[in-house]
């Protein structure tokens, strides 16, 4: 059919042309970017994809500094406490040094004021060791350390170390108080009550004295797993409460409650008073605590000699625990690293660009455009014919 205002053919031809410019677009921005996804149009679902993958690759990637980050700390508490056991191995010395009659006092009074000078030191590191700016080994960090070791939020995914404290801890304090208890009348039973203060440190002891008999609480790392003070207070005279109670010989006598700070008892008998005193005991290494023994007799070195042992066993155990930490760290940033590289190869094949398909596609679409606009010339050209029919 020879017509004018409709060119069926120019029509076909623009119609491929237009989409074949369409393909050539997206082959052109593929190998320009890459990207074999580039939008959403591109593939909505291999989007999502990449994009959940890219989430855990940073994550990961995050993860992995994470873990260098705590190996460096953890290595930098380990290297002060390396520091730390050389000089109760000196202290250790001298004080076997002291217990000996081969020395008049003046000498054990020159390995006392060395003895003591080394205390000093240990408190100091201990206080002053710091990683990025933080204190790490004097037990402020409540709770200890947590390090994520992972992309996502899951307990799984961190690893928690307790370092505890190298350095002497801030006493607590213990009063006393004792009444009885008038509401109740002629029958009336005593009242007694034991009030925590200060600041709480894990192997502190807690003594109290009721009449001729006694009660000691040691404070347990558990105990110190509160936000503050006060809840670190609330911890421990729960446990003396339940610790009390377990106490068969004390029970029988008295019951025990506690509420915040407040330890009580109240006697079990109408009418019977009871005196009660406490004391409390500084806990960490015990060398570093407020009764640590100097070295200036026989036996206060011979005391010191057990203390000094004690605190090396101490530093041992944590420098143990510390190790096997850094080891765990370590062989997790390896791991993260791996999955890492797997997940991103994983994406790579959602969505970046296939060079060698998409030049392919290119070539192909370069081709049929060249082609498509001849062809769309020559259906422009054909109508010319109908012209003929006019002469």
């Amino acid at each position: 059919m020879s017509v004018i205002n409709t060119n069926v053919s120019a029509l076909v031809a623009q119609n491929a042309l237009t989409a074949n410019s369409r393909a050539q677009s997206t082959a052109m921005q593929q190998l320009s970017t890459g990207l074999r996804i580039n939008g959403a149009k591109d593939d909505a679902a291999g989007l999502a994809i990449a994009s959940k993958m890219t989430s855990q690759i940073r994550g990961l990637d995050q993860a992995v500094r994470n873990a260098n980050d705590g190996v460096s700390m953890l290595q930098t508490a380990d290297g002060a406490m390396v520091a730390v056991g050389d000089m109760l191995q000196r202290m250790r010395e001298i004080a076997v040094q002291s217990s000996s009659d081969t020395n008049v006092q003046s000498d054990r009074n020159a390995l006392n004021s060395e003895f003591a000078a080394l205390k000093t030191e240990i408190n100091r590191v201990g206080t002053t060791t710091q990683w990025n700016g933080m204190n790490i080994l004097d037990g402020s960090k409540v709770g200890g350390f947590t390090f994520q070791i992972g992309a996502n939020n899951s307990n799984a995914q961190q690893i928690n170390l307790s370092i505890g404290s190298i350095s002497a801890p801030t006493a607590a304090t213990t009063t006393a108080t004792s009444a009885m208890d008038t509401a109740s009348g002629a029958a009336a039973k005593q009242i007694s009550t034991v009030t925590l203060g200060g600041t709480l440190a894990a192997g502190e002891t807690i003594s109290l004295s009721l009449g001729s008999q006694t009660f000691d609480y040691t404070i347990t790392k558990a105990d110190m797993s509160g936000v503050d003070d006060a809840a670190d207070q609330l911890n421990v005279t729960t446990s003396m409460t339940n610790a009390f109670m377990a106490n068969a010989a004390l029970s029988a006598n008295y019951t025990a409650t506690n509420a915040a700070e407040v330890f009580s008892l109240e006697s079990t008998a109408d009418d019977t008073s009871f005196g009660l005193s406490s004391t409390t005991s500084g806990g960490g290494l015990t060398i570093l605590g407020a009764g640590a023994s100097d070295i200036s007799t026989i036996g206060g070195a011979n005391t010191a000699i057990d203390q000094v042992d004690a605190a090396l066993s101490s530093i041992n155990t944590t420098r143990a625990t510390l190790g096997a930490t850094i080891n765990r760290l370590t062989y997790a940033a390896d791991n993260l690293s791996n999955v890492s590289q797997n997940t991103s190869a994983s994406r790579s094949r959602v969505q970046d660009t296939d060079y060698a398909k998409a030049s392919t596609e290119l070539a192909r679409t370069q081709i049929i455009s060249q082609a498509a606009t001849a062809m769309l010339a020559q259906a422009n050209q054909s109508q010319q014919s109908v012209l003929a029919l006019l002469k």
